[in-house]
Parts: C-alpha cells; sequence; structure tokens
C-alpha cells in the first residue's frame, strides 16, 4: 500500500529543500517515492508557443508530453474544482512513500518544517495531524521536534512513524 506523509510549513521555510535532501536518503534505503507539490500559483510547464500548450489553448482537456527521458500529462481544469488529494493519489504509479508538499488541511500524518525567522507560529500548535517538527532550533513544542539539517534522521523516523502507524 503507498503510505502517504506531508511536508508542512510556511513559505520560506525550507519544505521543498528538505525534500530534496530526503529523496537520496530514502533511494539509500531501497524505497520508491512519489512527491505531489501543491501551488497556489498556475503552473508554466512549456511556454505558450510550444506544441503542446497550443493543444491545450485549443481545447484539449489533457495534452501528454512525451520524450526518451520522461513524460508528462496536463489536465486542463478549465473551471472544474481542483481535484482532491485522494484523487491526485489515484493518478500515480503506486510507491513505497508519497510525500506531499502542501495540502496543510490534509488529514494526513505530517511534519512541520519551522524556523523563528519566518516570524510565524508553528502550525503543530492548532494541527493535530502535526506528528512531529523539523526545525534548525530547539522549538518548546509537546511533540518530537527533529534537527532539519539531519535528513537521514527524519527519513528514518518518517518510515518509523508510518511503520508504527499500519500497525495500530
Amino acid at each position: 500500500m503507498n503510505k502517504v506523509f506531508g511536508i508542512v510549513g510556511y513559505s520560506g521555510s525550507g519544505k521543498t529543500t528538505l525534500i530534496e535532501r530526503l529523496l537520496p536518503e530514502f533511494a539509500r534505503l531501497g524505497r520508491t517515492v512519489n512527491v505531489i507539490k501543491h501551488s497556489h500559483h498556475d503552473l508554466e510547464l512549456e511556454p505558450s508557443s510550444k506544441d503542446s500548450a497550443r493543444f491545450r489553448s485549443a481545447g484539449a482537456a489533457e495534452v501528454l508530453v512525451a520524450s526518451p527521458y520522461r513524460f508528462a500529462i496536463v489536465h486542463e481544469l478549465r473551471g472544474a474544482p481542483e481535484p482532491m488529494l485522494a484523487e491526485q493519489l489515484a493518478r500515480l504509479k503506486p510507491a513505497d512513500l508519497t510525500l506531499v508538499e502542501g495540502f496543510k488541511r490534509e488529514a494526513i500524518p505530517k511534519l512541520e518544517v519551522w524556523r523563528a525567522a519566518t516570524g510565524q507560529p508553528c502550525l503543530a500548535l492548532a494541527d493535530p495531524h502535526i506528528v512531529a517538527v523539523a526545525s534548525t532550533g530547539k522549538p518548546d513544542l509537546p511533540l518530537p521536534c527533529l534537527d532539519l539539517d539531519q535528513p537521514a534522521a527524519i527519513a528514518a523516523f518518517i518510515l518509523d512513524y508510518l511503520d508504527n502507524d499500519a500497525r495500530t
């Protein structure tokens, strides 16, 4: 079964950088990992002059661009509601783990990346689905606080949490 774990935090806290650092750790442990990144911005995947963008502009519901190196499917919502996380997960190939950046309101286990320098409060204080905080400091919280500069330890925590959560 595909396990899902969220990485949340305020803009500029280091969520993407942490995921970049976690991926090689999971690979080293022999785990396949997918990533879903939520964005509040419009996605510009190719310039408007490219064929795929022209097809979407002309009315295609989905365009798949394929090359010897990768493929991408772009699905135009055209005013339809944004798909829920469960729908997005169903589109992915099975993996040992899917990391989700964003979707902070989802009821999935999450790790918050928190830095005092952002000037923002800890989300963990109001979100019962945040199971740990990764930070460069030592926030005073009633849950595990992990060193943001130790991605191997964070990867081990996530896997241990998901393995133990699956037994309950």
